[in-house]
């Protein structure tokens, strides 16, 4: 009975596949399973998994967004903890060792994640102070940012049966949406070792695909109302949600977007009015 599944979501990144995917195979700890979702891709992918046969579960599916890759694998999945790794990203070898020691000896604990080393177009960078990662109950510090990088992320599986799946209505921004609904019902506990290596600027990242992620974010900070926070808590999100409003509505403006705009203006409105009820 293999203890992690290990979730490899992967679109037309071939080019990064096999780093990935060798960076998990030569990791210290050996009692996982390896599932890869390809989710529709066009390129030589197919060529990448034929030179692990053996090694890996593969799947295929049409192409309907990371989210739904990921859900795909956590169906798959049959070890009592869950990583995922993004195809571009890489882990140390002794990453799952090290996360595994610590939540044997921490039963308590749902998810833990660790430090990172940041590689953007080939050249190493620091974080900003933004990114500053923190331990415990970090509701406060994921408002405004995501900080639960799932590549560097364990958890345990019976978590997602609480706190449910990904949110396949969310083109982007599903881990932040992902790391709120965690947050606010479990502290997160930091390992601060760089245990993953984060590669990005590529073009075809998400976060260039798509301009104003902040319009995903305020879909995730609009359902996390629902849930029963704290008095504090639930000022500090419907703030942070009249900010990013206020960011969205001036880009929409600029871009003469005037409907879109409208949009968020009005939003700025009903959540100030609700902030002063409170």
């Amino acid at each position: 009975m293999v203890e992690v599944s290990v979730i490899i979501p992967t679109y037309n990144r071939a080019s990064f596949l096999k780093e990935a995917i060798e960076s998990v195979l030569s990791q210290e700890y050996s009692n996982y399973e390896l599932i890869i979702i390809d989710d529709g891709s066009t390129d030589n992918t197919k060529e990448i998994i034929k030179l692990f046969e053996g090694k890996l579960r593969y799947y295929y599916q049409p192409h309907r967004g990371v989210s739904s890759a990921r859900n795909a694998g956590l169906k798959l999945a049959q070890g009592n903890f869950i990583a995922f790794l993004d195809s571009d990203d890489l882990w140390k070898k002794e990453k799952l060792k090290v996360q595994m020691e610590f939540m044997k000896k921490h039963p308590e604990i749902k998810v833990c994640y660790t430090e990172e080393i940041w590689i953007r177009k080939g050249v190493r960078v620091n974080p900003k102070k933004k990114h500053k990662k923190y331990s415990g109950w970090i509701f406060d510090k994921v408002v405004p940012i995501c900080l639960l990088s799932l590549s560097s992320a364990l958890f345990r599986k019976e978590l997602f049966d609480e706190i449910g799946v990904f949110d396949e209505n969310l083109p982007a921004c599903e881990d932040y949406d992902l790391g709120l609904r965690i947050a606010c019902k479990y502290p997160i506990h930091l390992i601060e070792e760089p245990l993953i290596i984060k590669r990005g600027g590529h073009p075809d990242q998400l976060s260039k695909k798509y301009w104003g992620m902040d319009r995903f974010r305020i879909i995730a900070l609009e359902k996390i109302l629902k849930e029963d926070l704290p008095g504090e808590w639930r000022e500090l999100v419907i703030k942070e949600i009249i900010k990013k409003c206020t960011i969205l509505a001036n880009g929409c403006l600029k871009r003469n977007k005037k409907e879109e705009a409208e949009k968020y203006l009005k939003k700025i409105d009903i959540f100030t009015k609700l902030l002063n009820k409170n």
